[in-house]
């Protein structure tokens, strides 16, 4: 083991006690707990070095040091592999997830689950409009004059609205309505089905175009995505269980994480459903979210991401532990979804 790979080993071993006891680490306690194979002397220095390029810091005049940003970052740069959850871990995800009913459903299982394996806040993102396609439009007669669209989308989502026609309807023509609607919307991408939908009422005979031209002014707009509604938060309440964590700027996180645009940014970058992103401290762009980490992945498959999923926490986290869950619950949301 060379210099620049022991001092790796001491760092490692910093972080590790860091996270587990949230106490400054002295070189005593890392001979003590680690098989570092080097004197107490060698540790100090060593330690003196990770300071002096910036990866542990002294947090006041005790003697022991805690890992800077830049320290966790070659600590989670240099994990060779995430740590996959054991097979009981997996089964009990799978299963849970498993047990749900529709697209709300899924994602609010999700995100208490991986709240709870985690012991941050979870988040995830709605399955981006755009990208989902029309897989059934249902037209149904509440009154003569009352009509109830059902869109239904290939990941699961369900949206309803009712249509006032302003006069009545025959069955005939709303099975008519339901049987154009449909030819022109179904399979077909949001942007795409929200395109054909608008055409359609100048190509409506006489009798239809006043109806058409009303479910299509609703139409167009369920078409079109809701930024407010495109969030599933769980477990901010794990923030507050060690505030040190966040030297006075919890507030400030815990309001950032309401104004969904923020979070909604920090998952914009999770593209790929195979790979994990980690930013730390003070590479989050917004100002608010500085004093934390947030772990996220994209969630779908290759051919149809889906949306962004993750955690928020402070940079004093488990980022191996972390790592793995938000990764196995990712796996099995997005073949839950894409496999509806």
């Amino acid at each position: 083991m060379n210099a620049d790979e022991r001092r790796f080993e001491v760092l490692r071993a910093i972080v590790a006690d860091y996270v587990s006891n949230h106490e400054p680490v002295g070189s005593k306690a890392l001979v003590e707990r680690h098989n570092l194979g080097v004197s107490s002397a060698t540790v100090r220095n060593d330690m003196a070095a990770l300071e002096e390029e910036g990866y542990i810091t002294q947090p006041h005049t005790s003697a022991g040091r805690v890992p800077t940003d830049k320290g966790y970052r070659v600590f989670v740069d240099r994990l060779s592999e995430v740590k996959p959850l054991s097979s009981a871990e997996r089964k009990a995800i799978q299963s849970f997830l498993e047990g749900a009913y529709d697209l709300d459903d899924v994602l609010r299982r999700s995100v208490r689950l991986l709240a709870q394996l985690t012991r941050q806040v979870a988040v995830i993102q709605y399955p981006t409009l755009s990208r989902s396609t029309v897989r059934h439009l249902e037209v149904l007669a509440i009154t003569p004059a009352r009509l109830m669209l059902v869109l239904i989308t290939d990941t699961g989502r369900v949206d309803q609205r009712s249509v006032d026609l302003g006069d009545v309807i025959t069955e005939e023509n709303v099975a008519r309505l339901r049987a154009v609607l449909n030819s022109a919307m179904g399979g077909k991408r949001l942007s795409d089905a929200s395109a054909e939908v608008a055409q359609l009422p100048e190509q409506a005979p006489a009798e239809l175009r006043d109806a058409m031209t009303r479910v299509s002014t609703v139409l167009i707009e369920s078409l079109v995505e809701h930024p407010e509604e495109r969030l599933v938060l769980g477990g901010t309440a794990n923030l507050t269980r060690n505030v040190a964590d966040f030297p006075g700027s919890l507030r400030q996180v815990l309001e950032a994480l309401e104004e969904q645009v923020v979070v909604l940014k920090l998952l914009a970058s999770a593209r790929d459903p195979g790979t994990i992103l980690v930013h730390i401290g003070e590479e989050n762009e917004a100002a608010e979210m500085r004093s934390t980490s947030v772990v996220s992945i994209g969630y779908g498959s290759r051919d149809n991401l889906l949306g962004g999923m993750g955690v928020v926490g402070p940079t004093r986290m488990d980022y191996p532990g972390t790592m793995a869950a938000v990764r196995a619950v990712a796996t099995y949301v997005g073949e839950i979804l894409t496999g509806r």
